[in-house]
């Protein structure tokens, strides 16, 4: 099984409008809503999403890793001793589940729709 470098990088947004003001005056980036707490990027290569939920963000930026077999890397995660923090779960852009490494940092991965 194959887990890709991140193709997606998403951002704790404690005030979505000012981060998304903040990000499109300095690099000029064109942000798309998903309701009301999430904006993003969409590049197409590595793009950027800012969460406004404060019970959907995570402390920190979150790497977001892409398969082709979302079960599959389920398994190896928790083969290795990835500690799952959030269950496969279903989103706009297809499925993905969160863990913790063994240094407590936490990623995603995720099988696109």
């Amino acid at each position: 099984m194959k887990i890709g470098l991140p193709n997606y990088v998403e951002l704790p947004a404690a005030d979505i409008a000012a981060a998304k003001t903040f990000y499109a005056d300095i690099f000029g980036w064109d942000l798309t809503d998903y309701g009301p707490s999430y904006s993003c990027t969409t590049t197409g290569t590595v793009d950027i999403g800012l969460q406004g939920d404060s019970g959907e963000a995570t402390k920190a930026p979150l790497p977001v890793l892409p398969v082709a077999d979302i079960e599959a890397a389920l398994a190896a995660v928790t083969a290795a001793g990835g500690r799952i923090v959030r269950p496969i779960f279903a989103f706009p852009g297809g499925r993905r589940f969160h863990f913790l490494d063994p240094s407590g940092n936490e990623l995603a991965i995720m099988q696109a729709a």
